[in-house]
């Protein structure tokens, strides 16, 4: 099983990415995205469950979003209004488990992609 992460870069202040994991197989109950600066731990950043539900960290909520896939092979994540915090690279990660309601640990997930680097910067 693979998730594979596409379209990270570079993006100005203020600007938007949007990325996409692509999963090889469908209906993971829990589908997530990590960030990790060097020296840092992988923490969360939203999450989504089967059901499209989602959460989401306080340094991202409303300017990050998840579109609702209800097949569960994708997982795109909208950035808007994008800030040099945000720079980072960028893991999404997948489980069978229920895990939606609140953000998950990186031990949680079973299945992670290589993860792709956005960096914000003028």
């Amino acid at each position: 099983v693979q998730l594979l992460e596409s379209g990270g870069g570079l993006a100005e202040p203020g600007g938007s990415l949007r990325l996409s994991c692509a999963a090889s197989r469908v209906n993971w109950n829990t589908m997530a995205w990590f960030r990790q600066t060097p020296g840092k731990e992988r923490l969360a950043i939203a999450a989504q469950g089967r059901d499209g539900k989602t959460v989401y960290d306080n340094s991202v909520e409303g300017r990050f979003t998840i579109p609702k896939d209800y097949t569960k092979s994708t997982l795109d994540l909208q950035m808007n209004y994008l800030k040099p915090e945000d720079t980072a690279m960028y893991y999404c990660a997948a489980d069978d488990r229920p895990g939606w309601d609140v953000l998950r640990p990186e031990g949680f997930y079973q299945v992670w992609g290589q993860g792709i680097q956005v960096t914000v910067s003028a």
